[in-house]
């Protein structure tokens, strides 16, 4: 293991809660690590399948997607179809050559930004201990 290896990992964060977390951890000063680059989505729901796959085929060591907690979706119900898009999408991503532990799916809510600080820090943890990601390797390669 590279002791010098910073993972970069992509988060999906759901605009009503987990972005709102995020904002409440920096207002908080809490910190989480730089490693994490945010795309703010009006809900987890809304996190196509190929966005995930395409970031780790271009590099990404990991991705995140979080959302509401399941019966707090704005939307109703697009954090269940994120939970069955996370589900199916870690039994295809051996077919690609990444390890299901690259994707993590997280319910963080609003005023969690204590959770979502501790979320990030423990993932970026579990991305050093995987390793860099083959296709980041295929890349510089």
């Amino acid at each position: 293991m590279d002791d010098n290896f910073e993972p970069t990992i992509l988060a999906f964060f759901c605009n009503w809660c987990t972005y709102t977390a995020a904002d409440l951890a920096g207002t908080s000063r809490l910190s989480y690590p730089p490693n994490i680059k945010i795309i703010r989505v009006m809900c987890s729901g809304m996190v196509d399948p190929k966005y995930v796959i395409k970031a780790l085929l271009e590099g990404a060591d990991g991705v995140l997607v979080s959302g509401c907690n399941p019966g707090d979706c704005h939307y109703i119900n697009g954090n269940f179809k994120a939970r069955r898009r996370i589900k199916l999408l870690k039994e295809i991503l051996p077919s690609f050559g990444f390890e299901p532990e690259r994707l993590r799916l997280t319910w963080i809510a609003a005023s969690d930004g204590v959770l979502l600080a501790e979320t990030l820090q423990e993932l970026v943890a579990q991305i050093k201990t995987l390793g860099p990601s083959q296709a980041r390797m295929q890349l510089v390669g």
